[in-house]
Formats: C-alpha cells, sequence, structure tokens
C-alpha cells in the first residue's frame, strides 16, 4: 500500500503561493509596468500620429493660400499695366497687346516653379522662362484651350500625385488684337518640401519616443516601487509576525493604498493577537475545571458519602463550564447584526425592574439613586443581562452593610444606566484592562467563580447599543460603573 502523504495548512499556503506568482517571462510581458509602458506608447503613437497629419494638412492648406496669393498679385500686376503707360515710350500702349506683353515679360522675373505665358491672337506668342514643361508646350492641350479663351479663368489639373498645376488667365482685348495672359504654378517642388519636412518630424518623433519610452520604464518602476513592497509584505507576513509595515511616501493614491494597507495590517495583527490570547486564556479556563474533574473521578471509590460529594463537586464545575461556554457564545454573537432586539424602552420602568431584580443578588445596603425619565431605543433583554452583571460583581466585591446604589437619567441625548458600590475599589492600572477578556486586576477583583467575561460582555452590550462603559474607581473607596446608551441608535434599527 501506497504511504499516505499528510499536508499541513502552511506548505498548503505555500502551494496556492507558488501556483499564484507569475513566471518572471510573464510578469515582464503582463506585468503593470509593461502595461502601463505599452499603453503609453500606444497613446503617444497615436497622438504623434493625429499631429502628423494635422501638421501636414495644414502645410498643405497653407501652400494653396500662398499659390493663390501669387496667382492674385501677378494678375493685378499684369492688370495695372495694361491700364498704364509704356515706360520705354511714356506713351499709352494703345492696341498695342504685344508691347505690353514684352514690358511685363521684360521687368517680372517668375517665382521658382511659376511660368508667365502670353498668347497672341490664337497663337503662342513668349513666355517666362522660356524653357517650359511638356504640359505647357505650344501645342499641349492646355496652350490650345488658352488661346480661345474670351473671359478670366481659374483652374488647376492634376499631372501625378506629387505635381499639380494652378493656373489663372486674363485675355486682353485691345481693338482687333486679342490676347491672353496666363500665370501657371507648379506646386511639385514645394510638396516635395512639405513631405521632407514630414519625414523629418517623423523621425525626431520616433527618436523622442524612443527617449521617453526608457524615461517612462523607469518612471513607471518608481511609482510602482511600493506596489511590489507590498507584494514581498505580503508574501512575508505569517500568522506569527504580522510587524512587517511598508514605509509610506508622497500623498498620491499609492501612497494612500501603502496606509490603508499598513491600517489593516494593524487590525489583523490585533485581531490575531486576540484571538491568540483568547484561545491561550479559555484554553487555561477550561483546562482547569476538567483538571479538578479527572482528578476526582480518578480517586473515585466506593463509599457512597465520598460518591455524592464527588458528583456535586464534578457537577458544580461542569455548570462553570456551561457558564463560560455561554458567556463565549454571547460574545461571538455581540459581533452579529442581529444581536440586538431593539425596542422602544421606558427608561423609568427599566431602572425599577434592574433594582428589584439586583436585589435579590445578596445582603447589601441596596439603594436606588435616581430614575431618568424618558424613553430609549434599545434591547431591554441585553441592558437587563448587562446591569445584573454589574451588580454582581458590585456584589461579590462588597460586604455586608456595604451600599450599592443603582440609578439612570438621562442627558445630552444619552441614557445613563449606573451601578455603584463602596468595595475595595479597582486600581488606576486596572480600570481600562479588566474590560478585557479573561482580565483580572491586581487586587483579584474578579474572583474565581467567574471566567473574567462578566465585563467583556458588559462593554460588548454597550458597544453593540452605539454606546460605551464608563468607570471611576478608587481604591478603598469603591467604583462606579456607567453604561451610557444614546436615546436613538446610530445605525438605524428599527423598533
Amino acid at each position: 500500500m501506497a504511504p499516505k502523504i499528510f499536508f499541513t495548512r502552511s506548505n498548503q499556503n505555500a502551494q496556492v503561493t507558488k501556483k499564484n506568482r507569475f513566471p518572471g517571462w510573464r510578469r515582464i510581458f503582463f506585468g503593470v509596468r509593461t502595461r502601463i509602458l505599452i499603453s503609453y506608447i500606444v497613446l503617444m503613437i497615436f497622438s504623434t500620429l493625429v499631429c502628423i497629419l494635422a501638421i501636414r494638412e495644414i502645410l498643405l492648406v497653407q501652400l494653396e493660400q500662398q499659390v493663390e496669393k501669387f496667382l492674385i498679385k501677378e494678375i493685378n500686376e499684369f492688370k495695372r499695366l495694361t491700364t498704364g503707360r509704356n515706360p520705354n515710350t511714356a506713351q499709352p500702349f494703345g492696341d498695342d497687346v504685344a508691347a505690353i506683353f514684352n514690358v511685363f515679360l521684360s521687368r517680372n522675373i517668375p517665382h521658382e516653379d511659376a511660368y508667365l505665358i502670353t498668347l497672341l491672337n490664337g497663337k503662342f506668342y513668349k513666355s517666362n522662362p522660356k524653357a517650359l514643361p511638356a504640359p505647357l508646350q505650344p501645342n499641349s492641350d492646355f496652350v490650345k484651350h488658352w488661346e480661345k479663351l474670351k473671359q478670366p479663368e481659374r483652374g488647376q489639373k492634376k499631372l501625378t500625385s506629387t505635381n499639380t498645376l494652378y493656373y489663372l488667365a486674363q485675355p486682353v482685348v485691345k481693338g482687333k488684337t486679342h490676347g491672353v495672359f496666363v500665370v501657371v504654378y507648379s506646386n511639385h517642388t514645394a510638396l516635395e518640401q512639405v513631405n521632407q519636412a514630414v519625414i523629418v518630424i517623423i523621425q525626431v518623433t520616433i527618436a523622442v519616443l524612443a527617449v521617453a519610452s526608457v524615461l517612462a520604464w523607469v518612471v513607471a518602476g518608481r511609482l510602482l516601487a511600493p506596489l511590489r513592497l507590498l507584494i514581498e509584505t505580503a508574501r512575508s507576513i505569517t500568522e506569527s509576525d504580522l510587524s512587517q509595515r511598508i514605509a509610506v511616501q508622497g500623498v498620491d493614491q499609492i501612497a494612500e493604498l501603502t496606509m490603508t494597507f499598513n491600517q489593516m495590517l494593524d487590525r489583523l495583527q490585533t485581531a490575531f493577537a486576540s484571538q491568540r490570547n483568547f484561545i491561550n486564556d479559555a484554553g487555561h479556563e477550561l483546562r482547569t475545571p476538567i483538571t479538578i474533574i479527572r482528578g476526582h473521578l480518578e480517586l473515585l471509590g466506593d463509599d457512597p458519602q465520598e460518591r455524592r460529594e464527588t458528583v456535586e463537586l464534578v457537577t458544580d464545575e461542569l455548570d462553570r463550564m456551561s457558564r463560560f461556554v455561554d458567556d463565549l457564545l454571547l460574545l461571538a454573537k455581540a459581533e452579529q447584526p442581529n444581536f440586538l432586539n431593539l425596542q422602544t424602552v421606558d427608561i423609568s420602568s427599566l431602572t425599577d425592574e434592574l433594582y428589584t431584580k439586583a436585589t435579590a443578588l445578596g445582603e447589601r445596603d441596596w439603594r436606588l439613586e435616581n430614575k431618568g425619565m424618558g424613553r430609549i431605543v434599545a434591547d431591554r433583554q441585553r441592558l437587563t443581562q448587562a446591569m445584573m452583571n454589574l451588580a454582581q460583581n458590585a456584589t461579590q466585591h462588597t460586604s455586608d452593610g456595604d451600599v450599592i446604589a443603582l440609578g439612570s437619567d438621562v442627558l445630552n441625548d444619552n441614557a445613563y444606566f449606573w451601578v455603584r458600590d463602596t468595595g475595595v475599589g479597582i486600581a488606576r492600572g486596572d480600570q481600562e484592562r479588566i474590560f478585557e477578556r479573561f482580565a483580572r486586576g491586581s487586587h483579584s477583583y474578579r474572583r474565581s467563580e467567574g471566567a473574567g467575561l462578566g465585563l467583556s460582555i458588559v462593554s460588548a452590550i454597550a458597544t453593540a447599543h452605539g454606546g460605551r462603559v464608563e468607570l471611576k474607581s478608587k481604591p478603598g473607596k469603591g467604583s462606579t460603573f456607567t453604561i451610557v446608551i444614546p436615546l436613538d441608535p446610530p445605525f438605524g434599527g428599527s423598533v
């Protein structure tokens, strides 16, 4: 038979932790840092493409506007010349259109990629520059079309994807002479310059994007450093060591997450410490009666009298264990939302009931100091249980003839229920600790009859009502325990 293999909880947790850890390559390619960098690069590429396309479109629009201005400027200058005088003769041009063309071509040097063409009486006359591209040669379709123009015409013709001709034609009629002046502009060179500028922008952008990506990787690593510390701290935490904390740096969301994580560790450490102490104390409280019962049963003889005494002792210890278990269950229920059964309680009548029940706990000088007037939303039975615990404690720590006083009052939207005694009192160092589970005062304030849970139950009931327990005590002068409960529950309980 194959041997059985048993795993402890720590081994199981270790296996789960190993399964949850990502391999190194997955952390690199699918980690938060990588995803942030990829998102940053994608955003940068997208925004860069949009910017480059927008810049190119703006440059093309500006180019068209400049061409339009150039064409209009040349035509306007030509029109002014036709209405002026011949600078060579100082006489009006009259019907001499050829002279107008000659003067204008001789006095105007066209812009690069610009052409000035003149047509006279349906035929090509002159041009500047003289060398013309093929689409503007005298026998081209363009020229034949312009020879017949009677009205000004504006147009463009796309020769290639990188070359478009823009033109503006102005007919001139002087008597029987018919001429046409045409200004032509080719955007080939300007468009190449725009494309080169865009290429330079792309190259610079790629270089900037590479540098920015490296910087983004470094910055993302620094920003995510607290998360790595958080992961490492979480992995190093065990049930026996919850002391690890992360240093808080900055005031951003990661710093807030770090503070929240540290606060969670504080709560966990407190909870584990409380649980550990609870288990140790509960084990100690249960071990004592079990040891007593076992010892007496092992020594049990045949004598009937001895048997009766042993049974009585065992029964008493079992009753004590039963009360102890009931108290533990009550404290556990105090953390549940249905712990209280709220109703409207008359404070005065409740105080009378508490006093009547308390006087049966022992022969003491019982006094009813005050009865508050009004109503409170509370659990009548739980409040009664808490006050009876306080009265029982007062009975155990006073002697015959000592005063035990009960009372209630309403002040500042709070109801006050107190138990005052003239007993031994409580040392200042023990006044906060005695409300902890299984805690005992240095002067044995709690006797062996109880398990050290009575005041814990009182505190739990007060807290469940949204209130608190106040204690005033001096050694040798007695103690006053006061339960303070708000008249209306802050948690919005229903009646």
